[in-house]
């Protein structure tokens, strides 16, 4: 994999942790206004999508692909009981299936150009800074980027 690839891990778990929290605070923020049906939904298939997407570029063999898949889907519904469980948060199958469309959204994306961004960022800036001082800098011709 990357050279990144434990850095990359790291903010993902910290990602799945800031989900866990979020969901079962009393009042989490709402990134999106309230003011259209839905918004609620958006926001999870969002977050699950991202997560998706976010860890199919570290994790690239199908198999561990579909581990994935499983193991978010699972996550989404293991939350949505603990809402349920607290009191002061509510269990809905619309957010299961939020989540789930959002994992299924994530696959997609991750076979497209969109699952190689941690690759062509590593690639574009470990070449930038093997470049000489002298091809970083700008010549007559304007910036060599």
């Amino acid at each position: 994999m990357s050279k990144l690839r434990w850095s990359w891990l790291g903010l993902g778990w910290i990602w799945v942790i800031a989900i866990f929290y979020l969901s079962l605070m009393p009042h989490p923020p709402e990134p999106l206004p309230m003011g259209f049906w839905g918004a609620d939904k958006l926001e999870h298939a969002l977050s699950y999508c991202l997560l998706m997407l976010w860890f199919s570029q570290i994790y690239t063999k199908l198999s561990l692909r579909l581990l994935l898949a499983v193991l978010l889907l699972a996550m989404g519904i293991a939350i949505e009981y603990l809402q349920g469980e607290t009191g002061y948060r509510f269990f809905e199958y619309a957010d299961m299936l939020a989540n789930a469309s959002g994992v299924m959204l994530g696959w997609v994306w991750a076979r497209t150009a969109l699952g190689g961004i941690f690759l062509l960022l590593e690639t574009h800036f470990a070449r930038k800074s093997t470049l000489p001082k002298s091809r970083l800098s700008t010549s007559s011709k304007g910036p060599l980027f």
